[in-house]
């Protein structure tokens, strides 16, 4: 599986404690960047999230988010330490019976550390169930980019197709351009009213062919291309590798420009060029 390091996927999550949102949305980059957004009370879930990162991605800048929402409508009740307000009362009743001045005052009562306590909501199961939604906003984010990462890889298939395509005109023109060469330094000896010596012609055409050769140019050519349909059909994390042979692409490419001897070679090395660019641009969001 090839993926984009560009991807985007959003899950919300409903419960009866509330309203939970995940999002997580990625770009380019050289290596693997993290970010999050998270409510204060969920700072603790940012080393489990940033682990199942590390084992599902290898490349790209990651922003994860989460939006919570409690529900009010489900808060729960207050509880009274019946026993101990009891207790309090009675020793505020028998200072008062003793001597001390005033009334005792319920709200004073009720303010005693112990006498009331607020039920907390089960943190660690509305926790379970955010790192749940988070696992599945995860594999679509996952999906979204491997989505991607596949329209690119068919373009790049096309790139190389219409790459090898170039590198046969090229070669149906060598004949035609060696045919050409000997004409040309005939006529020119004639013009000069020069005798030309026995084998001389082909001496000439020999040091012609060995500087405007390009066979092996093409046949590197032809090999990079085998090579990187290999990478694509490998998979995985390939966008280093897929980097490199763009750089290789772009090596012989320009040799074969340094080496055209007629405008239909020249055309081929400029559009050669041109198709080793659309591909380095695609391979630059793949991970």
């Amino acid at each position: 599986m090839i993926c984009s390091m560009t991807g985007f996927a959003r899950r919300e999550l409903k419960a009866d404690w509330g309203t939970a949102v995940w999002e997580i949305r990625s770009v380019n980059q050289r290596y693997l960047e993290m970010f999050f957004r998270l409510p204060e009370q969920f700072r603790g879930l940012e080393p489990m999230l940033r682990e199942r990162f590390r084992q599902k991605l290898q490349r790209g800048k990651v922003e994860c988010s989460l939006r919570f929402s409690a529900n009010e409508a489900n808060a729960t009740g207050v509880t009274i330490n019946e026993a101990l307000a009891a207790q309090i009362i009675d020793a505020a009743n028998w200072v008062a019976n003793n001597g001390a001045s005033g009334e005792v005052n319920p709200v004073d009562i009720l303010r005693w550390p112990g006498v009331t306590s607020a039920e907390e909501a089960d943190i660690d199961a509305i926790q379970q169930a955010m790192m749940a939604s988070f696992n599945d906003t995860l594999d679509d984010f996952i999906n979204a980019r491997a989505s991607e990462g596949a329209n690119m890889a068919a373009l790049i298939d096309q790139r190389m197709s219409s790459i090898l395509i170039e590198a046969e005109k090229v070669e149906q023109q060598m004949p035609t351009v060696l045919e050409w060469q000997k004409e040309r330094i005939q006529n020119k000896f004639k013009d000069a009213n020069i005798e030309l010596e026995d084998g001389r012609v082909e001496q000439e055409m020999v040091l012609l062919a060995q500087k405007s050769d390009v066979a092996e140019e093409l046949d590197r050519l032809k090999s990079h291309v085998s090579e990187t349909q290999k990478i694509l059909k490998k998979g995985g994390a390939i966008g280093r590798r897929l980097d490199f042979m763009m750089q290789e692409f772009n090596r012989e490419a320009n040799t074969l420009g340094s080496k055209s001897i007629n405008a239909e070679i020249t055309q081929s090395a400029v559009e050669l060029k041109v198709l080793i660019e659309q591909m380095r641009e695609q391979i630059q969001n793949i991970e």
